[in-house]
């Protein structure tokens, strides 16, 4: 049997209950993480949005049905208590509840896969399968949480500094960097594919906008089975009108900086939370060629314009935020810019934190012409792109940008080992649920 919400209400949450409201009746609300019963006393931890409560339940204080359905409650079940705060040094904020009412929304009729109050688990997919009550635990909320600080801060700093947010399709013609990445989809009549980027409309919109961002989810069916991939993840893309590559490596550079501030503001008002994020002081700038060379001094048998692996990177010892700049031109899409000074180098960049990719971004091609000599070199259709290639004849600007991956950054600031644990629902090569 099972309560409704009727009239009952929250008057307080965890974090405004304080020892200066002792004697005061309080009604709060949660779920149950801890019941301890040790003989005559039942001890109860509800967690709230903001963190624990502790519910102390003794014989002869508080009626023995309320005791009682205390004692018996399980782990995750949804309650309302209603009581009088006392001061306890040992509990959470310096006080406890003693109750004389309780209200079960909803009581939890099966064993759960592990504790609410468990630290780490080894077997992700037992976490996943059940990740509405995983995502309870206190590591996943404090990410989590840090993760909304990290959103608003990035985005508040778009918006000071003139830049309009926008809003593009999902749903798209043709691919915007091949079609080996794409996941295909019937749309009405025809053939359609998922977004694994907003580039070819935030490009359009700096003809009218000149600095446009967006915060959204992309798409990519790439085969990876790894702790850093995903195939629907999350993606921070800034595009400018009247800059180049190096004007946007700056931007970066200060949203990673606003991003990383959030954090460590995060972590001062929330005591336990270990998180670290990198220095954002000064990040430096490394060319492709010169970490080639130092890889090859390493001893590394990679050849110039080979990716560079993670675990190169690891051989030179590379750690913290950096740039990697000037990359070949041969790998990049249709759309980055060849360099005037080299033709076989791209004016593009990444920046890593250790041997992660965080972001990539270029100065783009603004010239019709080149964008579709670009494409049939790469074997793709010309007609595909018509709609996109027919802006380029209504006075398209110089303009550059890159696509941060929210997921990966939020890795890189709380020190996440796997990209699973950056995303509410995931979903990879194996996951489509729940």
């Amino acid at each position: 049997m099972v309560d409704e919400l009727g009239t009952v209400r929250r008057t307080h949450l965890s974090s405004i209950l304080n020892p200066s409201l002792e004697g005061q009746d309080v009604t709060v609300m949660g779920w149950i993480i801890a019941v301890r019963i040790h003989g005559s006393i039942t001890f109860v931890t509800i967690q709230d949005r903001h963190g624990p409560i502790q519910v102390v339940a003794k014989r002869k204080v508080c009626t023995d049905s309320v005791r009682n359905t205390l004692s018996t409650l399980k782990y995750h079940s949804s309650v309302a208590v209603s009581g009088k705060v006392a001061k306890s040094e040992r509990a959470p904020g310096g006080i406890e509840i003693i109750p004389h009412n309780v209200h079960v929304f909803s009581a939890v009729t099966k064993i759960p896969p592990f504790e609410p109050a468990a630290i780490s688990i080894k077997n992700i997919d037992t976490r996943l399968e059940s990740r509405c009550i995983d995502l309870r635990r206190e590591p996943l909320q404090h990410i989590f949480r840090a993760r909304s600080v990290v959103l608003s801060a990035i985005r508040n700093y778009f918006l000071g500094n003139d830049f309009t947010e926008i809003s593009t399709p999902k749903i798209i013609a043709s691919a915007t960097e091949g079609g080996a990445s794409l996941f295909s989809i019937f749309y009405y009549d025809k053939e359609a594919f998922l977004a694994q980027s907003p580039q070819l409309y935030k490009e359009q919109l700096t003809m009218s906008f000149e600095k446009v961002f967006e915060i959204a989810s992309i798409f990519r069916a790439e085969p990876s089975r790894t702790n850093r991939h995903l195939a629907e993840a999350i993606s921070i893309d800034m595009e400018e009108a009247f800059v180049d590559y190096n004007d946007i490596m700056s931007q970066v550079a200060e949203v990673v900086r606003v991003a990383a501030d959030a954090v460590r503001q995060y972590v001062k008002q929330n005591d336990g939370v270990k998180f670290e994020p990198p220095n954002t002081d000064k990040i430096p700038q490394y060319t492709y060629q010169e970490l080639s060379e130092r890889i090859q001094d390493a001893g590394s048998n990679m050849e110039w314009g080979d990716d560079l692996h993670p675990s190169w990177l690891r051989k030179i010892k590379l750690e913290g935020l950096y740039f990697i700049k000037d990359w070949p031109m041969g790998p990049k899409p249709f759309y980055v810019k060849t360099s005037a000074k080299n033709p076989k180098i791209s004016e593009s960049f990444d920046l890593m934190h250790n041997d992660l990719e965080l972001s990539s971004g270029s100065t783009r091609v603004q010239d019709k012409n080149i964008l579709e000599s670009n494409l049939k070199k790469k074997g793709m259709k010309v007609a595909s792109f018509k709609h996109h290639l027919s802006a380029f004849e209504y006075g398209m600007p110089p303009h550059a940008g890159c696509g941060i991956g929210l997921e990966r950054l939020m890795m890189a600031l709380t020190d996440t080992e796997n990209i699973r644990d950056a995303v509410f629902y995931p979903r990879d090569v194996d996951r489509l649920g729940p």
